[in-house]
Formats: C-alpha cells, structure tokens, sequence
C-alpha cells in the first residue's frame, strides 16, 4: 500500500472532489490524485487535449478483464 501524507486544501476545492469522487466511484483523495495525474501529463504532453490525456489514463485504471479489443473501422466487417 502507498503511504499517505496530509495537505490542506481549499474547502471549495475538496467540495468539488467530493461531488465529482462520488460519481466516478473514487474516494475524496482518489479523485485530487486523478486530476493531479491529468495535471502533470497535460504538461508534459501540451499537444494533446486534456480531454484525451483524462480518458487515456481513465481507461489505464479499468481491470483489464473488463478491457474490450480495439478493431480499426477499416477492419469491421471484413
């Protein structure tokens, strides 16, 4: 297990991680940990949107038993 170490934040801050916790089924500190891992790859990638560095490292998260196969549109059907 990783350690953990205390930080104060703003209460508006952990306000909006709660809600958003809540709906990702993320703890509190799960949630400030996943924007602050989107935070650090959008900086060290500023050619990609946010928005696609968000569902990349979302969907490095998900079990893999879970993981279905990429098949290019050019490949269906065929």
């Amino acid at each position: 297990m990783a350690e953990s170490t205390s930080v104060r934040i703003n209460q508006d801050l952990y306000e909006l991680a709660r809600q958003d916790a809540a709906l990702e089924h993320r703890t509190i500190a799960g949630q400030i940990e996943f924007w602050a891992r989107i935070g650090r790859a959008a900086l060290d990638n500023p050619d990609l949107p946010v928005s696609f560095v968000a569902e990349s490292l979302a969907s490095l998260a998900e079990p893999r038993e879970q993981a279905q196969p990429f098949i290019p549109r050019s490949s269906r059907g065929k």
